[in-house]
């Protein structure tokens, strides 16, 4: 296959509200990197950046926010990443598009996963947004945004002017949204047909923007992979005390000190009283905070009605946590009574008469074995979110990702092992292709996933011809697409399971994480 480069000062130019920006064309598309949708001072909002006189050389990625600790690099076969050059001066996105042509094409942003303090818009290898681009005739979008004590840490008790400073980092993506609202049509994009979509903490990050007005209008349609998870709920309480220790231990008189400090210095003295105050319960930040402009966390407050026409795609993962790592088993030599002695073993006989054959019922495809690696932390929250937002209309839709991967053998899906299928990009991640070769298999539901989110992107509905029986969720009735070997609608398959598994599985996994949490990768 020929590919073509082209890169010159006619080619990929493009005017915005802040001046001319010009990229590059490969391979039948045109690519822009870096490009800064805002800019804003340490706490405070952010604002337009002052236009240009000259082009915007928009082919290198901009800055990645800085991260409270420096990640050792680990787990690269479940979960590939991309380490960048860190600065606060982060408000930049990255964009691809077929045409340049005013065509109006579907615009799908993403949300990076890392909770709300960590990750980065090209932090995933299978974040590239070229082949979605590419096979979607769509807009692809990653915004990169202020985290963790830049983006959300409450300063409020210290001025006015710090009022949000707890939810800067969702007013960033808002600017970037705000951005794409003024200029996307310029690059062949629709400006009333937007989806968010992210995953783990990019999923909270759709829930957060659906429950704060300023984002009403700047999006259609989200999709939350593996977002809801009470672990990413909101962070209550006055920052004041947290603060104050901070610039205590950096001899600094004011958070307008605090305000310059140097990053670095600001991060230990933080991390060094975090501990302690969350194990007191006291508020640490780090996460949105609910105020005047953020309504809180729907499991909490409800979602707002104004959002109740916003389709929304919602799912998990088979394992999430629990299948990163080797499995202290091998399904492939253990004979079914083997297999159901160990569940009997971890979760006693009683457990295991409940378990077993509630879990044959919802799952008739797989081992038993793989009850042990079974997701509750998302799934059992994801239940309660699904029921409450589709009481609220007829467009909320519900998936599974079930689809076995490639390492130590054959693997749960794990957290984080969807994102290649979703965005087209089987090619750029090792973990999707098979040992022999076989990879029909991966090949299609790749097919049926990327069928389902551009068909959702284009009309608010996921079903489409990869996947036509895909139904929405009634608060009765959770319709889910149990997306695998073979991929077809199950209601409320596991909504007796779940509850069970929280009370006889859920104890023993708990220890089993402690042993694989330094393996989790966001």
């Amino acid at each position: 296959m020929s590919i073509s480069f082209k890169c010159d000062s006619r080619t990929a130019v493009v005017h915005t509200g802040s001046g001319d920006i010009r990229g590059y064309e490969y391979n039948g598309l045109n690519i822009f990197k870096g490009i800064p949708y805002a800019k804003a001072r340490r706490f405070h909002a952010p604002e337009k950046v002052e236009p240009w006189k000259d082009v915007f050389d928009a082919a290198s990625y901009g800055y990645v926010c800085p991260l409270l600790t420096n990640d050792r690099p680990k787990g690269e076969l479940y979960v590939p990443h991309r380490f960048w050059p860190m600065d606060e001066d982060c408000l930049n996105l990255n964009l691809w598009t077929p045409g340049l042509d005013g065509a109006e094409r579907p615009v799908l942003v993403w949300l990076h996963g890392g909770g709300y303090e960590a990750g980065s818009a090209i932090e995933h290898i299978a974040y590239d947004g070229a082949n979605m681009a590419r096979f979607g005739d769509c807009v692809m979008i990653t915004v990169n945004h202020r985290l963790n004590i830049l983006g959300y840490f409450d300063l409020s008790d210290f001025g006015e002017e710090y009022a949000n400073s707890a939810n800067a980092g969702t007013d960033d993506i808002i600017a970037a949204l705000q951005w794409i609202h003024e200029n996307i049509r310029a690059f062949g994009g629709d400006t009333d047909n937007v989806t968010v979509f992210g995953q783990s903490g990019g999923g909270g990050k759709v829930t957060t923007l659906l429950q704060t007005p300023a984002a009403d209008g700047l999006f259609a349609k989200g999709i939350n992979m593996s977002g809801v998870l009470n672990a990413l709920g909101d962070e209550k309480g006055s920052g004041k005390e947290i603060a104050q220790a901070v610039m205590d231990e950096l001899g600094l008189k004011s958070v307008k000190e605090l305000e310059t400090v140097d990053y670095q210095r600001f991060a230990r003295a933080y991390l060094k009283f975090r501990p302690a105050f969350r194990k007191e319960g006291k508020y640490v930040g780090c996460k949105p905070h609910p105020n005047a402009f953020y309504a809180g966390d729907p499991a909490a407050v409800g979602f707002r009605k104004e959002t109740k026409d916003v389709p929304l795609m919602v799912g998990s993962v088979y394992s999430e946590f629990f299948s990163f790592g080797p499995a202290p088993y091998d399904r492939a030599s253990m004979s079914v009574s083997e297999q159901e002695n160990a569940v009997r073993e971890l979760v006693g006989d009683e457990g295991a008469d409940v378990l077993i054959p509630l879990f044959r019922r919802a799952y008739p495809e797989r081992d038993l074995i793989d009850l042990l690696r079974l997701d509750f932390i998302f799934r059992a929250p994801e239940i309660g979110y699904i029921r409450q937002r589709s009481e609220l209309n007829d467009c909320t839709y519900s998936y599974l990702f079930n689809l076995d991967q490639p390492i130590n053998g054959m693997t749960t899906p794990w957290h984080c092992s969807d994102i290649p299928y979703v965005f087209h990009n089987m090619d750029l991640v090792e973990h999707t292709h098979r040992p022999d070769g076989d990879n029909h298999v991966a090949e299609r539901v790749q097919e049926e996933v990327f069928g389902s989110v551009m068909a959702f992107a284009r009309t608010g509905s996921p079903a489409g011809e990869t996947l036509p029986s895909w139904r929405a969720c009634k608060p009765d009735c959770e319709a889910t697409m149990v997306i695998g070997e073979t991929s077809e609608v199950r209601e409320n398959f596991d909504h007796e399971l779940i509850p069970a598994v929280l009370k006889y599985l859920a104890p023993a996994a708990a220890k089993r994480m402690e042993k694989e949490k330094a393996n989790i990768q966001h």
